[in-house]
């Protein structure tokens, strides 16, 4: 079966805070199984988190973590800015079944 590709469009931020994440989940530790025990599903984490790897040059820089945070601050920031807004016009979101903390 041909398949088409699916593209999925992350900023630059979006793309290394995750990166990191992934590479955690899969390679630092065995979350991925507790997360993730259906292995099918590991064939697209896979694809992605080496998709990502192979774009983002601040992998290799050695100010890595300084500049992991910095991307997780902005995130976090516009995170919170969108949420102000939507307190401004009453709109409250409730936390969904999406939703993961760590």
């Amino acid at each position: 079966m041909d398949e088409e590709p699916v593209t999925i469009k992350l900023t630059h931020d979006q793309a290394f805070v995750l990166s990191d994440w992934l590479h955690e989940v899969m390679m630092r530790s065995d979350k991925l199984d507790a997360i993730v025990p259906d292995r099918a599903v590991w064939s697209g984490i896979c694809t992605i988190s080496g998709t990502l790897e192979t774009g983002l040059a601040e992998i290799f820089m050695p100010d890595y973590e300084g500049r992991l945070e910095q991307a997780r601050q902005r995130l976090l920031d516009a995170m919170s800015g969108d949420e102000d807004e939507e307190a401004s016009e009453g709109i409250s979101r409730a936390p969904s079944g999406d939703d993961v903390s760590g």
